[in-house]
């Protein structure tokens, strides 16, 4: 299994705040500028999934597999011969909110799935936390 994390500290915002942005899946796309779109029929919680459509690619299913609200939640996005994770933590420390996202792929062609997508997402780490804390602060 291949697993990349990145974590930040900030007092920028609230854990409801990034939990809120989060939860509105259907209007990633405002601050979000990697995706075309995502779309969210019902409620973000277990065993729910939503469809999103990364700028110039296909639609992908992502299915929320752990839902724990204004801590943490999981999904998994299933790709040919192998699953991709990305874990959202968020946890109140003493000197801020400590917002941890985590990629991680496995399955037989997930060396290939980490080359084709999972790499440029954990590359794109930093920058996207930091547009994430920007616009939930205004939430």
């Amino acid at each position: 299994m291949w697993s990349k994390s990145h974590s930040i500290i900030t007092k920028d915002v609230t854990k409801e705040q990034m939990w809120n942005l989060f939860a509105d899946v259907n209007n990633w796309h405002t601050w979000d500028t990697g995706i075309e779109y995502a779309k969210l029929e019902g409620n973000f919680e277990k065993g729910n999934h939503f469809l999103l459509r990364p700028n110039g690619g296909p639609n992908v299913k992502v299915e929320l597999l752990e839902v724990l609200e204004n801590k943490r939640f999981l999904d998994v996005t299933n790709f040919p011969l192998a699953k991709m994770y990305d874990e959202h933590v968020f946890e109140e420390t003493p000197n801020g909110l400590k917002i941890t996202n985590t990629i991680s792929v496995k399955g037989l062609l997930g060396f290939l799935w980490v080359k084709l997508v999972a790499k440029k997402i954990v590359d794109n780490l930093p920058a996207d936390v930091q547009e994430q804390i920007k616009a939930a602060s205004k939430l």
